[in-house]
């Protein structure tokens, strides 16, 4: 069936707001070209994207720089304002940002261990509250919030775990009591996949495990460049995964005897004291048998994911992924390929610590413009 005139004029108007975003400013007869639409149609799109608000001309182009057919049109970028969190055990971190994506500020605050539930939560809240002040925002379109745990699918809210703060939960309910935004939450390491998939190490690939190494270890999943969250919200949670070389078993509340405790920071801490190494210098020091070592334990862990999945990419995320750079993935990369005959490729994160507030972010982006710009339409 073909499309009402409604929805035609839907499809259009998305495409071209897409397109602005991708490409920048772009004159009336650029956007022809890109969109194969006739003229009547792109003038008519243009002139309901402005009265709404949306876009608006920015500049001209051309060598005579004059005249309706110079005029470049551009994305309103203040629009909506956004702002992402990634929200550690012991620290949060805020960028605020405008309907682009762009950067406006951004911060940062240590959470004490000894800090209360409720002091932790009104830090947090206050620092968000300084940053968008910094960022010259009203008011929050949308906020993301990256953090440890597990999400439940069914509600998006984040489920209660003894192994957490429970200030982490609590935050989430205060910022949506507060704010007159909308409140998601994801989980930190499906965000981190997420921000290496569009602009990190994994851009190039739509199949890719992305092993999350930090204080906790997780992996996301990422098949047909789609997420995977799984049944329950907890594919990755490769922490728990029984592996050779630990105390025991892991249980369903805990994640010792898991390969957690093989690859945590305290266990990666324990393993440069072996070696005769400061924990804070020895992922950067070359030092080659620390490294070959914690290849061998990360592979272990890597192989058990290769051999299900078979995503053909690995990357290493976290402190460990991010300190150990190329020269540990290399390393992993070598055992792994002695462990499985499935050809996988092992890349360290490109992005960094910056990769959660960064996948953050880009859920905020997608959700307020799907939000201002209208549902996306099917195959954009």
């Amino acid at each position: 069936m073909a499309a009402s005139p409604s929805t035609a004029r839907a499809i259009n108007d998305r495409l071209a707001l897409r397109l602005l975003q991708d490409e920048g400013p772009l004159t009336a007869t650029q956007l022809k070209t890109l969109t194969g639409l006739s003229r009547p149609t792109v003038a008519d799109l243009v002139e309901r994207l402005r009265e709404s608000g949306l876009v608006h001309v920015v500049g001209e182009s051309g060598a005579e720089r004059r005249g309706p057919n110079a005029r470049l049109y551009g994305i309103v970028a203040d629009r909506a304002h956004l702002a992402a969190l990634d929200v550690r055990t012991r620290s949060v971190s805020v960028t605020v940002a405008d309907l682009l994506g762009t950067t406006l500020a951004e911060a940062s605050v240590p959470v004490g261990d000894g800090s209360g539930t409720g002091p932790a939560v009104e830090k947090a809240v206050t620092l968000l509250e300084r940053t968008v002040k910094e960022a010259g925002a009203d008011r929050l379109h949308t906020v993301a919030v990256g953090a440890p745990g597990l999400i439940d699918p069914a509600t998006g809210e984040l489920r209660d775990s003894s192994g957490l703060p429970a200030w982490h939960r609590r935050l989430v309910a205060v910022l949506q009591e507060r704010l007159p935004a909308h409140v998601l939450v994801e989980n930190e390491t499906n965000l981190a996949a997420v921000a290496e998939l569009r602009e990190g190490a994994a851009r190039d690939r739509e199949d890719f495990v992305l092993l999350w190494l930090g204080q906790g270890v997780g992996a996301a999943v990422v098949l047909g460049g789609r997420l995977r969250r799984g049944a329950s919200g907890g594919a990755g949670e490769i922490g728990f995964l029984p592996v050779p070389g630990t105390s025991g078993l892991p249980s369903a509340t805990g994640c010792d005897g898991g390969f957690h405790e093989l690859a945590c920071a305290a266990a990666v801490e324990t393993l440069a004291a072996a070696h005769g190494l400061a924990p804070s210098e020895a992922l950067a020091s070359g030092h080659g048998p620390f490294l070959d070592a914690l290849a061998r334990r990360l592979a272990v862990g890597a192989a058990a994911v290769v051999s299900v999945l078979d995503p053909g990419c690995v990357v290493l995320a976290g402190e460990t992924g991010h300190q150990g750079g190329p020269a540990l993935a290399a390393r992993v990369e070598a055992e792994l390929a002695a462990l499985s005959p499935l050809r996988t490729d092992v890349r360290p994160t490109e992005l960094g610590d910056a990769a959660v507030r960064r996948g953050a972010l880009l859920l905020a982006r997608d959700t307020a413009q799907d939000a201002l710009f209208g549902p996306p339409a099917t195959g954009l």
